[in-house]
Parts: C-alpha cells; sequence; structure tokens
C-alpha cells in the first residue's frame, strides 16, 4: 500500500491498526468493515479454514486478529476475542432479533489454521445464537462473518450500563 501524499511505501505502525509514511509522515488508516475490522493486509503464516485462502493481519479495536479476505472470517485468541467482545457489549446501544440457532452449522468440519486439527464446533455459550470454532490445541477462535456482530448485539437480561 502506498501514501496517498506522495506515493511512498507505508509501513504499519507496531501494535496499531493503521499506517505511517516514513516519507512524508502522514497517516493512512484503513476503513473499519460493518463488523470494526480493519484490514492491514499484511499475509501471515496461516490459512482461512473455511475457503483456504491466505489469511491476512487485521485488527478489531485495536486488537491483532488474522482476516479471510475472501469470506470475511475472522481467527481470535481467546483473550482478545472476550476483551473485543465484553468492551463491544458496553459500548453497543443497538439490540438485534435473536435468531435461531442454525443445527446445521453444528455439523460442519473445519481444520485449524494452527495445527490442521478438526475443530471443535459448538455454540457460543453467551447471547447470539451463533456458532463458532475453537481450537483447545492452539487456543484460536474462528468467527464467520457476522458472527461478531450478532454476538455483541444479542440481547441478554442483565445488560450493564
Amino acid at each position: 500500500m502506498n501514501c496517498r501524499n506522495c506515493g511512498a511505501p507505508l509501513r504499519p505502525v507496531a501494535g496499531k491498526d493503521y499506517f505511517v509514511c516514513d516519507y512524508c509522515t502522514a497517516f493512512h488508516f484503513p476503513p473499519e468493515s460493518e463488523e470494526g475490522v480493519r484490514v492491514l493486509g499484511a499475509w501471515t503464516d496461516m490459512s482461512c479454514p473455511v475457503c483456504r485462502d491466505i489469511l491476512v493481519s487485521a485488527a478489531v479495536d485495536g486488537v491483532s486478529v488474522r482476516h479471510c479476505s475472501k469470506c470475511r472470517g475472522n481467527l481470535f485468541k481467546p483473550i482478545d476475542f472476550r476483551r473485543i467482545v465484553e468492551g463491544r457489549r458496553l459500548k453497543s446501544e443497538k439490540l438485534s432479533q435473536l435468531r435461531p440457532l442454525d443445527q446445521k452449522q453444528l455439523e460442519r468440519q473445519i481444520l485449524c489454521p494452527g495445527c490442521l486439527q478438526r475443530m471443535d464446533v459448538h455454540p457460543y455459550y453467551g447471547p447470539g445464537n451463533a456458532v463458532i470454532d475453537s481450537c483447545g490445541t492452539c487456543a484460536l477462535i474462528w468467527l464467520d462473518q457476522g458472527e461478531l456482530k450478532a454476538i455483541v448485539t444479542a440481547p441478554e437480561r442483565r445488560r450493564r450500563r
């Protein structure tokens, strides 16, 4: 990616979700997707468990994740996933309709991008009726497109303000 001001290459800022131009010092902030994912674009060492494309680096609320540009799924570390969901639920004013759990999703089989073993497929045990995939060996969580939003905006009995 090149700078819009001078055309020089942009460099990702370590630990942040934006770029800087070392030549003219301009900053570039990639746009956020509907789910708040900022694609940073550097290829990672893992492939998407759904479509097998190479995952790219991205950030959600400043936290590093791996993202599939094709199917738009995201790979999280559990501690980061928890922090993102808790932070977003505290800020979220919008609640969505609770959608029924799609039992067919529980039958799918995908391989962990880290160890290439079968991931556990299970309902997310919080609000949202999302089916998530997790690997206990690698401590990774895979969310398909739309699942993060469903989890964050799901109604629950005790909503903190």
